[in-house]
């Protein structure tokens, strides 16, 4: 069991949610995919990140975004500079302070992203994030292959 520690007491198995994503990862190779990844707590968020890459064999690159990012596509591809990974994971969404201009301009420019990003781009997401998604950036959110919850009991 892939699981992580909750409380003294017991653990919190993520071996389904994981086991989906490497599978996405890993039979989307040298192609455009668009994964969402959601998971509320930023601290969980870590550690399922860091098995993630432990059970995945496919090189990951992890990025967060600046808070300061107004598009995602600029952001990303000066973050990436001519780095070429295997799979791209965006993290930092929720901190985003316009996050609504860059939702709006990310689906706007949603073609460049299939251009340009030729692997699994996995987006990191809480229900806040995914629900302004659906308004703000439906075309963008509708090519998401499926969106993988990590949905973990709250600290208690």
């Amino acid at each position: 069991m892939i699981g992580l520690a909750h409380s003294q007491d017991n653990k919190v198995n993520v071996t389904v949610p994981i086991q989906r994503l490497v599978r996405a990862i890993q039979v989307s190779q040298g192609e455009f995919l668009l994964l969402l990844a959601c998971c509320h707590s930023t601290v969980k968020q870590t550690q399922i990140l860091h098995l993630l890459k432990e059970f995945c064999p496919t090189e990951i690159k992890e990025i967060a975004l600046p808070p300061a990012s107004e598009t995602f596509y600029t952001t990303v591809t000066e973050l990436l500079g001519s780095a070429r990974p295997q799979a791209l994971i965006v993290k930092g969404l929720e901190s985003v302070v316009a996050i609504d201009q860059l939702l709006v301009s990310t689906n706007i420019m949603r073609d460049e992203l299939r251009k340009r990003f030729q692997y699994p781009l996995v987006l990191w997401v809480n229900d806040e994030i995914l629900q302004k998604l659906v308004w703000l950036a439906p075309d963008l959110k509708n090519w998401a292959a499926c969106t993988i919850r990590f949905d973990l009991p709250d600290e208690q």
